[in-house]
């Protein structure tokens, strides 16, 4: 008996972001810059007896952590794409990696918090020139990692595969961009460091000049404040991913109500989410008097962006009397 050809109505499983190799360079990179500066300020501040040097080497350590996640993250959902033990892929691994993250950063806020209410009540003394000195090396690293991390948008046009149900799949059909929530984490990380390192300048030239000692632990007060709130940012986001939350910003659940209901047909269940950076999974559920075949609605919803896996159920329904 001879074999079915299914090749054109099978797919795979790539909702992949349209960039991830690239960010996973740009990450490797920016880790192999702060792991370095890490090991200088460590080795620096023991060899000068500074105290400023230590904390900020440990600090990076923190901040080389997470993106460390952030690649083992890249790398995972890479080696795991034909996995069949994940339904919709492994696009949302980086979801999961960012929200990891972005609690590591709210941890690593409310310590610099903790410690400079400490600083507060029990100020200690500080060596202005050589606490800039390590303020101002922090900064410039940070600058790079930020520039290197940086999400150029303009450049995400990735591809996805419409699939639809009742054994239909269609061709390959461009996309939109869609957010690295991973790559948004490690950058996150960096950005919060690059703060802390100005916040740190500002307050040493101001106790340097008028002796306000505690001038430094207020800007770390500051500091942690605005980075708890990019941090619970980055948590509502990914958590709203991870969640199957319908996405609200694309109005896609009322695009596809539109383009079905327009003609008549009625919907009677509808489910979209996200399953990959810039990729929507979506259910249809369609009620009828004189229902088409699935590939007719396939053909109706091939104009709504974004959507790389769409499955069709169709229900026929008598006229009511």
């Amino acid at each position: 008996m001879k074999k079915r050809d299914l090749s054109e109505i099978t797919h795979d499983h790539d909702f992949l972001g349209a960039n991830q190799d690239r960010n996973e360079r740009k990450v490797w990179l920016v880790i192999a810059l702060t792991a370095t500066m890490m090991v200088v300020e460590i080795v620096a501040g023991h060899w000068f007896g500074s105290m400023a040097l230590i904390a900020d080497g440990w600090h990076m350590s923190t901040h080389a952590g997470a993106m460390l996640i952030a690649v083992l993250a890249y790398r995972y959902a890479r080696r795991n794409l034909a996995n069949p033990n994940f339904s919709f892929g492994t696009g949302k691994v980086g979801d999961l990696a960012g929200f990891a993250s972005a609690v590591v950063l709210v941890l690593v806020a409310l310590l610099i918090g903790w410690e400079s209410l400490l600083r507060l009540v029990e100020p200690v003394p500080i060596s202005f020139e050589q606490a800039i000195m390590v303020a101002v090396i922090g900064l410039a690293v940070n600058l790079l990692s930020a520039w290197l991390l940086r999400d150029d948008h303009h450049h995400h046009h990735g591809h996805a595969q419409q699939h639809h149900g009742h054994h239909h799949h269609g061709p390959d059909h461009p996309h939109g961009h869609g957010q690295d929530n991973n790559l948004r984490a490690a950058y996150l990380h960096v950005l919060a460091d690059a703060l802390t390192s100005v916040l740190a300048i500002v307050a040493l030239l101001l106790g340097r000049a008028y002796g306000w000692y505690w001038a430094d632990p207020i800007m770390g007060v500051v500091g942690a404040i605005v980075i708890s709130r990019w941090s619970f940012g980055l948590i509502r986001d990914t958590g709203s991913v991870l969640l199957d939350r319908v996405p609200q910003d694309m109005n896609l659940e009322s695009k596809v109500r539109e383009t079905i209901e327009d003609n008549g047909d009625t919907i009677t269940d509808l489910h979209i989410w996200q399953v990959g950076p810039g990729h929507y999974s979506v259910i249809v559920s369609i009620a009828s008097t004189a229902p088409d075949s699935p590939s007719h609605y396939k053909a109706q919803l091939e104009g709504i962006d974004h959507l790389a896996h769409t499955t069709i159920e169709v229900h026929k329904v008598d006229a009511a009397a």
